[in-house]
């Protein structure tokens, strides 16, 4: 890496190992001195500050073809131009240049000395967002030792009120009109967190979902970054001090033998070591390494030290796969799409399950990469970041530090290292669930959002926004290229595609002519009436397994629905255990977290189980329904010696408790993986020939009007994880509604057949994707209250809406009580085309309508749950 300091002459780099490097600067009150004629340097224009040409007074160049020369006999080598259109008259105005010094190869040690910068226009105040719900910016006044380093971006310490408060730096100002503005006490950090192109789209988040930009900028700073309470963890490096002969050690030997020991294993470091790990190796203690750093034979010297997450695994490197024809034209078409980003239109990966997605991915990002730029990769779920982070590691291992990762599981230290690896420039891919899609990575090029139709990527909390959506937007203000990759593609960006908004790209075959796996429909109607009760796994299914188990292969066991038993009933008067807090029943674990409790999934509660019947005091609660626990009991009495293993949100507690899992299942350590959605998709294990459904209908009879779609998604994808090895895969789909299109059409790996019958249904009934919609939800612990509220508010509604807009009436939502709290819902419908402006009236009437204190609205645009 250069090294950057600063001497009374100005600024100083000298460049050791890279070839170029890029530093911006403002404007100089002086020419440059450059003390060698090896150079280039380079101009581009940057939105950043405003400044008259008359204090770029060595910057008057003019254009001769493909080479700029500068006025100024100081800069004696030529530079180059890119990206400006014509040459600069000598009153024009423009924006804060960038210089980029690139050294050629022979030129590894020279020193260049650049004087000190000055502002063009000295702003004398700043806009700020407040860490806090006031719905407004505010303007303070910028001390003058604070102004050289502020800039829009910053976050600051400010005075709010009668204490201090973090802000983030939204614009610098000349002038404000506002009263009694005060300075702003501190900056927090050396550089700006968010560049202008994470704000803008900031902007834009607030103004769609209809959410404050205070809001906005919670979800887009993690908290440990906001905070800004950690830092970077230090621990000490021990190296010799000074060179030992044999007689020095010798004479040392004699009187300390301890430390004559540890001085002999510090002597032969090559490098710097931790020195925990060198006491730790050595069985030595600090005593012994103080009393070595006391004579002066030992150097201790305290270092930062990154928290990686996957800093104890071994990553083996990768190559590029061999691509079949249908690869090779999808590459082609991102690569092309790379060479022009600023024309480009999204892409649609719409590939089979087992097609090489990722494999595409993986090069597509290379290209990025060699164009200089960056790269932001989104998965749904947690669960799918281990197996991809091992992926992307092995493909870029010749990169260090390439790869950063963004979860929740992250511990704060964690997330506080990776956000700043990405921030710095280091890490030049971040991969993560939603929240990554706000990385602040530089020179963006390529953001992939991989299983675009999942639902996870909504966030169910303001802001409301869609993470599929927000790469589309940012790759549209950066820029750059985005791609939607999925098997089972939601209609919206489907039909987005049959329409030319985006382009679509079909992988239809298997990468090395691999099958589909065969769909075999289980009637749960008739296994019923045969074993004359309802059976977890019907005779089918457990023959099915039985065969894969003698084949040493490996099954997988998918139930959407958590706990052992999903209701506790009194068989006597029918009562079942409900939630006080929810409108939902209380389901039973046996998991030992919460052993032998029953528990609400919704909001927490839980209770102990009763003897008797609550209601009418009788002996005789029965339990009913259930979920992922009881299928993994079943199946490990059905099959002793198999080796069963679950994963859903009970038993993955723990923080390694995903890799783990998966990395036992991928050697062959477990035979039967019983699961949640968690399992469904994404996930690539060649030895896995069996998948079994054990009930298609729990999401097919919601009241939503996407639970057909999202039936056909979860029943392709997760039968997508058999028969992706040399043995073709088998799919075993329970069901008491063989019937449904939603089944019929994944049964058959008919996704145009289900896309356009669902197509015609959302067209007659006004949903999406031919009308947007908005849920508002009026939600308080008293139901009179919530209702009022809501009633109200819908007339106030449909006062100020055009009638273009379908205004629903104020109703019970189809989840009535939830967390303790009565739910009403309004549904709006209008066109694509006017959704902004409906997010706005919707927001001005909310302004204006003051609610009582104990009932909260909530707007969701482009809802994804309507219950």
């Amino acid at each position: 890496m250069p090294s950057l300091g600063t001497t009374g002459a100005g600024v100083v780099l000298r460049q050791r190992e890279r070839k170029r490097i890029g530093l911006m600067f403002p404007v100089f009150d002086r020419t440059m001195q450059i003390p060698t004629a090896r150079l280039q340097v380079g101009f581009r224009i940057e939105k950043l500050l405003h400044v008259e040409i008359v204090d770029l007074v060595f910057a008057r160049p003019f254009v001769s073809r493909f080479f700029t020369y500068l006025h100024k006999p100081a800069f004696a080598v030529a530079a180059m131009f890119s990206r400006i259109e014509a040459a600069l008259a000598p009153n024009d105005c423009f924006h804060q240049h960038r210089i980029e010094v690139m050294f050629n190869r022979d030129s590894a040690n020279d020193v260049i000395i650049m004087l000190k910068p000055r502002r063009a226009h000295p702003f004398n105040y700043v806009r700020v967002v407040v860490d806090r719900a006031i719905h407004r910016e505010l303007d303070y006044a910028v001390p003058e030792e604070l102004a050289e380093r502020i800039g829009v971006g910053s976050r600051v310490r400010v005075p709010f009120r009668d204490k201090s408060a973090l802000a983030t730096v939204v614009g610098v100002l000349e002038h404000s009109e506002a009263k009694g503005i005060r300075p702003i006490e501190a900056i927090i950090g050396d550089a700006p967190i968010l560049s202008e192109q994470l704000l803008e789209l900031a902007r834009w988040i607030s103004a769609y979902y209809c959410c404050p930009i205070e809001t906005v900028m919670r979800s887009m700073l993690p908290q440990v970054i906001r905070r800004a309470e950690i830092g970077w963890k230090k621990q000490l490096f021990v190296q010799p001090a000074r060179k030992i002969d044999s007689d020095a050690l010798e004479k040392l030997r004699k009187r300390a033998p301890r430390q004559a020991e540890l001085l002999e294993a510090i002597s032969r470091l090559e490098s710097p070591m931790r020195a925990a790990q060198l006491l730790r190796q050595t069985s030595l203690d600090n005593q012994t390494l103080r009393a070595l750093v006391k004579r002066g034979l030992a150097e201790l010297r305290e270092e930062a030290v990154v928290r990686d997450p996957h800093g104890d695994e071994q990553f083996i490197a990768t190559s590029n796969l061999v691509l079949n024809e249908e690869q090779t034209r999808a590459l082609k078409e991102v690569t092309q799409a790379l060479e022009s980003p600023e024309n480009a239109r999204p892409i649609l990966l719409h590939g089979v399950t087992g097609s090489g997605k990722t494999e595409i991915y993986l090069q597509a990002i290379h290209a990025a990469l060699d164009r200089g730029r960056t790269a932001i990769v989104l998965v749904p779920e947690i669960s799918l970041t281990p197996q991809t982070v091992e992926r992307f590691k092995g493909r870029f291992a010749d990169v260090q530090d390439a790869v950063a990762v963004l979860h929740s599981h992250l511990s704060e230290g964690e997330r506080h290292d990776e956000w700043h690896k990405i921030h710095s420039g280091r890490a030049r891919i971040a991969i993560g669930a939603r929240s990554a899609v706000f990385a602040p990575l530089k020179n963006l090029g390529l953001i992939v959002v991989d299983e675009e139709h999942e639902t996870t990527y909504k966030q169910e909390e303001a802001p409301r926004y869609h993470a599929r959506d927000l790469a589309v937007v940012r790759a549209k203000i950066e820029k750059c290229v985005v791609v939607l990759g999925s098997a089972t593609p939601s209609l919206e960006s489907y039909n987005n595609a049959t329409i030319g908004k985006y382009r679509l790209v079909t992988l239809s075959q298997r990468v090395d002519e691999k099958q589909m796996p065969l769909m075999r429909i289980v009637d749960l109607r008739q296994e019923r009436r045969k074993e004359k009760k309802a059976a977890i796994l019907s005779e089918k299914l457990s023959q099915a397994i039985a065969d894969r188990l003698e084949k040493r292969e490996q099954t997988i066991l998918f139930l959407n629905r958590r706990g052992f038993s999903t209701s506790l009933l009194c068989s006597n008067c029918g009562e079942a255990r409900n939630c006080p807090n929810c409108s939902v029943a209380l389901t039973f674990h046996r998991h030992p977290a919460v052993a032998g409790r029953l528990s609400c999934h919704l909001c927490g509660h839980t209770a102990a189980v009763p003897k008797k019947c609550p209601a009418c005091g009788q002996d005789a609660l029965i339990y009913y329904g259930f979920g992922t626990e009881k299928v993994e009991s079943t199946v490990a009495q059905i099959f002793p010696k198999a080796v069963v293993c679950r994963m859903d949100a009970d038993s993955m507690t723990r923080k390694e408790a995903y890799r783990e899992t998966l990395r036992n299942f991928r050697t062959g350590k477990i035979d039967i993986l019983v699961g949640t959605q968690m399992i469904a998709k994404g996930l690539h294990f060649p030895n896995v020939t069996l998948v079994g459904i054990i009930n298609a209908d729990l999401a097919l009879h919601l009241p939503d009007f996407r639970a057909g779609e999202r039936t056909f998604q979860l029943l392709t994808q997760v039968a997508g994880r058999a028969g992706r090895g040399e043995t073709a895969g088998e799919v075993f789909v329970q069901t008491y509604t063989p019937f449904s299109p939603s089944i019929q059409f994944a049964r058959h790996h008919d996704f145009a057949g289900y896309f356009q019958q669902e197509l015609e249904f959302r067209e007659r009934c006004d949903f999406p994707p031919f009308k947007h919609a908005i849920l508002i939800t009026v939600r308080s612990a008293h139901e009179g209250r919530a209702k009022l509220s809501a009633e109200t508010l819908k007339r106030r509604l449909k006062e100020a809406l055009p009638e273009e807009f379908i205004l629903g009436d104020a109703t019970p939502a189809p989840l009535e009580k939830l967390q303790g709290q009565f739910r009403f819902h309004i549904l709006i419908r209008g066109e694509s085309r006017r959704i902004s402006r409906l997010s706005r009236l919707v927001r001005e009437t909310l302004g204006k309508l003051p609610f009582p204190e104990d009932v909260t609205v909530t707007v969701d645009v482009d809802p994804y749950q309507l219950l």
